[in-house]
């Protein structure tokens, strides 16, 4: 598991008007299609292009993701977080080359609407449902295996959790 590296990544922590947080569920894990209080959730991520900077991929990836990049960066998490995937995800997972993922995050203020926000705009589509919710709620969704990591963000980012 060693020998594999991490695929570099980003991810966005995308606050509306009030300082709330959109977080998605996922279409490929336990409890999707379920009632709203099932399943694993997330923020919008991915992974970076070859030759792309990570400012330029955290947008493509909203639009890609949730179907709008009305949204301006207005802060970045100064180290990069990485996490290793499961021991049964090994070889399987993130096309089999990496052992987890290296992330660059960012916060960013939503300008658009709640209906600028689609989840059908990349087939198949990763998530099936998002909401807002409040950032010091993020760590105590059902993260997966990103507990810790949201819990960092959370609580450097919690500055951005007011009503702009």
């Amino acid at each position: 598991m060693t020998d594999l590296p991490y695929r570099p990544n980003v991810g966005a922590l995308l606050f509306n008007r009030q300082g709330m947080v959109l977080v998605a569920r996922r279409t490929d894990m336990e409890g999707a299609g379920g009632p709203p209080d099932q399943g694993v959730w997330q923020c919008p991520q991915g992974g970076i292009d070859e030759g792309e900077d990570p400012q330029t991929a955290v947008l493509r990836e909203l639009h890609e993701e949730i179907g709008t990049n009305a949204a301006e960066i207005i802060g970045t998490y100064p180290e990069w977080l990485s996490y290793d995937l499961p021991a049964h995800l090994i070889g399987k997972a993130l096309g089999g080359r990496y052992r987890g993922q290296t992330q660059k995050w960012f916060a960013l203020r939503f300008t658009g609407q709640d209906s600028d926000i689609r989840l059908d705009t990349d087939l198949p589509a990763e998530f099936d449902m998002w909401k807002w919710v409040r950032l010091e709620q993020l760590p105590q969704l059902n993260v997966g295996i990103k507990k810790d990591i949201y819990t960092r963000l959370a609580a450097y980012f919690a500055r951005y959790a007011v009503a702009a």
